[in-house]
């Protein structure tokens, strides 16, 4: 079965060269139609969809009279204050036929490498799924300088994939997947339908931009750079052609595309992320029956802690030691220290009324706590 119908979670990334007719400046109101038509097809079989959508520049500066020449930096953050509405219009529009929410989500680079405001942006994006909401991503550009730029969608969009566990990322395009070269240079280039693991040779088959479009960033380059990005956090990516309609149908009924296979699993990249990458700010000791709980999977709860240790912030991690001190699991707390201090050996329906307020019932949920090998 294609691997398309069968994720639960997709991030897929247009690219403004899809979605903005360049001559006009304005948004292409029928392909975006068509988009909508395919993610409602997709949400009704039980998928979840997030869109990451270039655009606001492009329909900026034609609001803005800018032309198509070169921006400087603020004149392109001028350009995506002033296209940002336009944009998020022209989704609404286009969902509104199929009675499906949008709801905007702008990121900094900040906003998925610093793990508090990591956390935060994964929980807002968990609810407006939960509530049935299509999240529309783009970069932040109105505030954000090169030094914290993405530098392209493609790197976002795997980003956002890497940070709300997504099992496919799709990579709309100019270009109906990877070649062994450039095919509009070199007619002899051969197209690649799956990639197992992404090597030296197939990076040296990315080519430049598309600089014949006039619009956008990004290149087959980046579209490998976020392919391995996805792939390491247990991520499929499709990169297929998206300037025909309902491209996503297309895909799903066989179109000519590149899988590239990830290496594990959402979960268990997840897993080893808080195990292997990340530095424990304290320790958090718990009792026996704590220690049992986690160990079959349970989040920790504040009445299992008996003891707290170090100056951490929410979203650090922190070690989990049992009653004889030794280590056997990490997590991601929600509350920092001096909370976890107050509300430790009490029941969850205490913490609102110890703290003044509650981020939920767990220090530790399941999903952010991973179990050490002895």
């Amino acid at each position: 079965m294609n691997r398309l119908t069968t994720a639960h979670r997709v991030v897929v990334k247009v690219g403004s060269a899809l979605l903005v007719d360049p001559a006009a400046g304005q948004a292409n109101h029928a392909w975006l139609a068509s988009m909508a038509a395919d993610v409602a097809r997709m949400r009704a079989r039980g998928q979840q969809v997030l869109i990451v959508s270039s655009g606001s520049v492009a329909l900026g500066r034609q609001r803005l009279g800018l032309g198509r020449r070169a921006l400087t930096l603020p004149e392109k953050q001028a350009a995506a204050a002033a296209g940002q509405s336009l944009l998020m219009r022209a989704w609404e529009q286009a969902f509104e036929p199929h009675a499906l929410t949008t709801a905007q989500i702008l990121l900094t680079r900040d906003d998925t490498e610093t793990r508090r405001r990591w956390l935060n942006a994964r929980a807002t994006v968990e609810t407006l799924l939960e509530l049935g909401a299509t999240p529309v991503i783009n970069e932040n550009d109105t505030v954000v300088t090169e030094e914290i730029r993405y530098g392209d969608n493609d790197r976002l969009a795997a980003r956002v994939a890497q940070m709300i566990g997504a099992d496919m990322l799709v990579l709309l395009s100019d270009i109906d997947g990877l070649y062994t070269a450039d095919p509009r240079s070199n007619p002899a280039a051969q197209h690649i339908p799956v990639v197992h693991e992404i090597t030296p040779e197939i990076d040296a088959m990315a080519g430049g931009a598309n600089s014949g479009a006039g619009v956008g960033t990004g290149g087959m380059a980046t579209k490998l750079i976020a392919a391995r990005i996805a792939g390491g956090a247990g991520c499929a990516t499709l990169i297929t052609i998206g300037s025909g309609e309902a491209p996503l149908k297309a895909a799903e009924e066989g179109a000519r595309s590149t899988l590239f296979e990830p290496s594990t699993t959402p979960a268990a990249a997840y897993k080893q992320w808080i195990a292997g990458s990340l530095a424990p700010q304290g320790r958090v000791t718990v009792d026996a029956g704590a220690e049992r709980a986690l160990r079959s999977g349970k989040s920790l709860l504040p009445a299992g802690v008996r003891a707290v240790e170090g100056r951490f912030e929410k979203g650090d991690a922190v070690a989990i030691v049992g009653e004889d001190g030794r280590e056997f699991a990490r997590g991601l707390v929600r509350y920092d220290a001096g909370e976890t201090e107050r509300v430790q050996g009490v029941r969850s329906s205490q913490i609102e009324a110890i703290l003044g307020y509650s981020g939920g019932p767990t220090l530790i949920h399941a999903d952010d706590l991973a179990l050490l090998h002895s």
